[in-house]
This record gives structure tokens, C-alpha cells and sequence, in this order.
């Protein structure tokens, strides 16, 4: 590492601020042979040049006229696109209070003056080093991470599908559903990173289904009592597969596809948990499930119109559903009414956006680039 950045120095740039014009030469004369360096006369242009080029080092005096060495720090450390600049301050011998104030505002390190070339070569070369290493470091955290989050998408998209793969349901229904589910949450009140997380985690409500013979899951006609018996284990089947994870979208995973046939009022399964004692996720995605099921045609229905879907979500409320929460999806109507049709479109011109695709356009457009 050492060695090539040694070969590659002269790729990187220090930035000078020295009012003056001796010290500036001096320091021109040291560190132009190795590095690119500008310079600035004072701590005003020191800022705009800072924000046009982002140097990878400052070498900063302290007493200077207008903005001091110190009013600089400050103003780089209070900004996100420069506060990782490491600085080092250039001041006269006999300073000590100085140098204490000025590690509390954040800078590497210090080089008195007279200037001696060697030790300030010396020292620019290891701070160049360490914020290059760090630089290094943050970058394969980021690529790491983007790998990792592929994984998890590429798992979610899998199972979601997996839960799908024998009975006739489109993939385009797990993700219309997934995006009621995120619309309704954000209404209720849930963060924006919460409701994405949810938005992720719903698709997989029916992952169990992959236990379900295919008898039962494609009959072309409504189950009896007993074939029924059989269905309702999914919720459990899911909740054994997506537990096997302890990250907190798996978990949240899991606990909808255990509870999103419960019942406000205790009648549904596996547990016939009551009212607040079914997890909110799976109160929302109920919801959000029932409305899409209505909507959309199958082997034995034909699909509801959107009044009547609604009218029955309505009908259902303290009864099957949360009445907070069907009071919600009924107040955003728009907004349902709107995702049902971008996604309808998307159906039948056989589109299927990515993940990201995914929660790009159904996060608010204040929120799309941390989507």
C-alpha cells in the first residue's frame, strides 16, 4: 500500500491556506514535486475551493486576517461533503493553546514553523496514507454492503415466489400487494424506513404455500372444510421457514406470514390471536391482501369492482380487520386507487420492475434516493 501510493502521489491534492506569500512558496516548493497542490491566501477562498475540488489534505495556518485558521475548521467540519478532510494546521512555535483547541475542532495534526521540508513531507505523506486507507476501507464497506443487500433481495424475490410458484397468482400481485401494504403503513403513522422494510417483508406473507399441494392450490373452485384444514397450515409453514433468519426483515417476514390470517375479532388462524394482539404488520398487510384478492380475477371468481372492494373492507372493519386501520385505507382511496392502476399497467404489458425499482417509486419523492 505504502508503496503504491508513493507511485501515485501525485494523484492526490493538498490544498494550501497561508496568508503568506513566503510561507505559501515555501510549502509550493516541498510539495509540488509529489503532489497536486493549490493554494489560497486566505480562509474565505480556502472554503470555495474546498467545496469545487475536495482537496484529500488542507494545510491550514491559524492567525490569519478575516476567517482564522479555526473559523475554517469549523465551516469544513459543519459540512457533509468536506467534514472528512483531514487538516493540519501550520502555526509559530509557542503555541501550545492553540494546538489543544485546535485537535478539539478536529485536526490530525500540527507543523510549526520555521518549516522544516522533511518533516512536513513526512507527516502529509502519513495522514495522505491513513485518510486514503479509510477512504479505501468506507468503499469496500459500501460494495460489501450493496452485495449483501442483493442477496437479501435476490432471497426475498425467491421465497415471495416460491410462495406462488403452484397456484395462479402473477408475481405482479405479491408486489401490488406489498405496495398497498407500504401506502397504508406510511398513512397509519410508520416511518418511512419502517414502512419500506414492511414493503420488502410483505411479499413473503405466503412463502408457506410451498408446503400446499397443488391439488388444493389450483383447484378451480372454492376448498371444502377439509381441504381448507390443509391451506390454513401455510401461515405456519411460512413462519418456520422465514424464522430460520434472525435479521429484522426476515423477522418481520415471519411474523406476517404467521398472523396475516388472523381476525380483529379472534376467529381467524393459526392462533385466533384477538384485536392489538396481532402484530400491526400483519393487521396492515390483511388489509391490503383482502383488497387485492377482491380485485383480481381467479379460477373461481371473477374480480370486484373497486367500490365494492372497498365497501367490504368497510363492512369488515371490527370484525376481520382494525377499524383504525381500515378508517386509514379508506381515507386513501387516491392513493390505492392510483398504485392498483401503475401496477395493472405493469401487468399487462408483462413489466416487472426490480426491488429497487420497486422501492424507488413507492417511497415518498422526499425519500427516493435513500430508497
Amino acid at each position: 500500500m505504502t508503496s503504491e501510493l508513493i507511485n501515485k502521489s501525485s494523484a492526490f491534492n493538498i490544498l494550501v491556506v497561508d496568508d503568506e506569500p513566503a510561507n505559501i512558496d515555501i510549502l509550493l516548493g516541498v510539495l509540488s514535486p509529489h503532489y497536486k497542490v493549490k493554494v489560497a491566501p486566505s480562509g474565505a477562498l480556502a472554503l470555495k475551493i474546498a467545496q469545487q475540488y475536495v482537496p484529500d489534505l488542507i494545510l491550514l495556518d491559524i492567525m490569519m486576517p478575516g476567517l482564522s485558521g479555526f473559523d475554517v475548521i469549523k465551516a469544513l467540519k459543519s459540512n457533509p461533503a468536506l467534514n472528512n478532510i483531514p487538516v493540519i494546521f501550520v502555526t509559530a512555535l509557542g503555541q501550545g493553546e492553540d494546538e489543544e483547541k485546535g485537535f478539539e475542532l478536529g485536526a490530525v495534526d500540527y507543523i510549526t514553523k520555521p518549516i522544516s521540508p522533511p518533516l512536513v513531507l513526512a507527516r502529509v505523506k502519513t495522514h495522505i496514507t491513513l485518510a486514503h486507507q479509510m477512504k479505501m476501507t468506507e468503499l469496500e464497506v459500501k460494495k460489501r454492503t450493496a452485495e449483501l443487500q442483493k442477496s437479501q433481495q435476490s432471497a426475498i424475490s425467491m421465497l415471495a415466489a416460491a410462495g406462488h410458484y403452484n397456484d395462479t397468482d402473477t408475481g405482479h400481485h405479491i408486489w401490488r400487494m406489498a405496495a398497498y401494504s407500504l401506502k397504508l403503513a406510511m398513512a397509519f403513522g410508520w416511518s418511512v424506513e419502517q414502512a419500506l422494510l414492511l414493503a420488502q417483508a410483505a411479499p413473503m406473507h405466503d412463502t408457506g404455500k410451498i408446503g400446499i399441494p397443488d391439488s388444493i392450490l389450483k383447484a378451480p373452485r372454492r376448498l371444502d372444510e377439509k381441504e381448507m384444514s390443509i391451506m390454513r397450515t401455510h401461515a405456519v409453514i411460512g413462519h418456520q421457514i422465514l424464522s430460520q433468519s434472525d435479521t429484522p426483515l426476515f423477522r418481520l417476514a415471519s411474523e406476517i406470514s404467521h398472523c396475516h390470517h388472523e381476525k380483529w375479532n379472534g376467529t381467524g388462524y393459526p392462533q385466533g390471536l384477538k384485536e392489538t394482539d396481532i402484530p400491526e404488520s400483519a393487521r396492515i398487510v390483511a388489509i391490503a391482501d383482502v383488497f387485492d384478492a377482491l380485485t383480481m380475477n381467479r379460477p373461481y371468481k371473477k374480480a370486484w369492482s373497486d367500490e365494492d372492494a372497498f365497501n367490504f373492507i368497510e363492512s369488515e372493519s371490527g370484525k376481520h380487520f382494525d377499524p383504525s386501520l381500515v378508517a386509514c385505507f379508506l381515507s386513501i382511496k387516491a392513493q390505492i386507487l392510483d398504485t392498483k392502476a401503475y401496477w395493472n399497467a405493469l401487468e399487462k404489458k408483462k413489466e416487472m420492475p426490480s426491488i429497487n425499482e420497486f422501492l424507488h417509486t413507492s417511497a415518498p419523492p422526499s425519500n427516493r434516493e435513500n430508497a
